[in-house]
């Protein structure tokens, strides 16, 4: 099932995946700590809205890097763009960890933090329609949804990671110490990872469809283009619950529950970690259970489902709040979740042909992830606006109407060859 080729492509699309994903989660539930070291403001919100504003800030360059690296993809090949990506989520990954704080060097401080998530959001973008396109182009046609799978599943071994590394900071560490240095460290075990994450990708062989269809795509990208508007319209509403719910029930949540819970910031870490790890194992599940019966179901199962729960799962944690409570709530919805991230990734790939489909997928997810990664802050403003703890639960619920009204226009392809 998984030949020699199959595995090093499969190592090869998910390690830049895992990489951006552990550099957004380790930023996110560090945000308290960056909000003081480099946004000082002398409201404590204002400071840390800055903070997650900025973090949310490299969703403006992904629209740029989708374009510009997906076109690279679809017209020079997957293998040199998912290697041009990771050298610049390095080079992202680097600034913030070297980075001297606002009182060593004032304004600049924010300022190269703010470059270094540009240079991550510009590579992430591409990294995605890259290794989406990569994932299915070599799976055999009955497989397309577990094998883009993977790329989902290796995000969240990147959250894992973040949590894992954070946590154990956290535990070995004093509040001071953190301040000082600590809080570089997770961001400086990420940039070990890739020099691997490059000798791994220039040893992957290009996909066989890709191949065949490369002369065809240099004669029809035109009329490639004009048949890709409506689908990237759908796809960036399916899209549109992933990042807003993957953002504040898993992103924001440690945060949510240190400032608003008073819950511990180890247990909450311990929490998102555990529900992580429920929606790894869920997702592969949901992957293999769609190449049988189709994505279509259970998307529509899963953004109805968040519609109806996500309110009284907040009601329930604020009601409640304890480490105990919290992990069995974000375990909850990482199931669900799991259930929607599954078959999403194959979906995407399946909306749009060979000839732009890494360039698409990618536009699709920068669009989306525009508002997405702002809704930590989006969060934190709504509870402070309204002075309702459970306020987030709105942002999901409008978000996952939206994704449900684009998924009754969807039509399932996941019998069909790629085209």
């Amino acid at each position: 099932m998984y030949s020699p080729k199959r595995r090093r492509a499969i190592i090869a699309a998910t390690i830049g995946n895992l990489l951006e994903w552990y550099d957004f989660f380790a930023y996110g539930v560090l945000a308290i700590t960056m909000a003081k070291l480099f946004f000082p403001a002398r409201n404590e919100v204002t400071s840390l809205l800055l903070a997650l504003a900025t973090y949310g800030g490299g969703v403006a360059m992904r629209p740029v890097g989708a374009v510009v690296l997906g076109l690279y993809a679809d017209r020079v090949g997957r293998k040199a763009s998912l290697c041009l990506a990771m050298y610049l989520m390095g080079l992202g990954t680097a600034l913030i960890a070297f980075a001297p704080t606002y009182e060593s060097i004032g304004v600049a401080a924010p300022l190269l933090i703010l470059f270094g998530r540009l240079l991550q959001g510009f590579s992430g973008a591409g990294e995605l329609g890259s290794a989406t396109a990569l994932l299915v182009e070599i799976a055999p046609p009955n497989r397309r949804g577990v094998y883009a799978s993977f790329n989902a599943a290796s995000q969240q071994i990147g959250f894992v990671l973040a949590a894992i590394v954070v946590m154990t900071v956290n535990l070995a560490m004093t509040p001071a110490q953190i301040e000082s240095w600590g809080w570089r460290l997770p961001f400086m075990l990420g940039l070990a990872i890739v020099p691997i994450g490059i000798y791994i990708r220039s040893q992957v062989q290009e996909p066989d469809l890709f191949l065949t269809k490369q002369q065809e795509q240099k004669s029809g990208l035109a009329g490639a283009a004009i048949r890709t508007r409506r689908p990237l319209l759908l796809a960036v509403g399916i899209l549109s619950l992933y990042v807003v719910a993957g953002n504040i029930v898993f992103v924001y949540m440690p945060t949510f529950a240190v400032r608003k819970l008073g819950l511990p910031s180890s247990g909450a870490l311990l929490a998102t970690i555990v529900a992580t790890c429920v929606m790894i194992v869920c997702t592969l599940v949901a992957a293999t259970i769609s190449d049988r019966v189709g994505r279509k179901p259970l998307l529509l199962f899963a953004s109805a489902t968040y519609a109806l729960i996500t309110y009284p799962a907040y009601m329930v944690v604020t009601a409640s709040p304890s480490v105990q409570m919290l992990m069995l709530v974000q375990s909850t919805l990482a199931v669900l979740n799991a259930i929607y991230i599954g078959p999403l990734m194959s979906t995407l790939a399946e909306l749009f042909a060979t000839a732009l489909r890494a360039t698409a997928v990618a536009l699709a997810y920068g669009l989306t992830v525009m508002v997405g990664a702002l809704s930590p802050a989006l969060a934190t403003w709504l509870i402070d606006f309204t002075g309702d703890t459970r306020a987030p639960a709105f942002a999901v619920v409008a978000t996952s109407l939206l994704s449900s009204f684009a998924l009754v226009q969807f039509r399932d392809r996941y019998r069909e060859p790629l085209a």
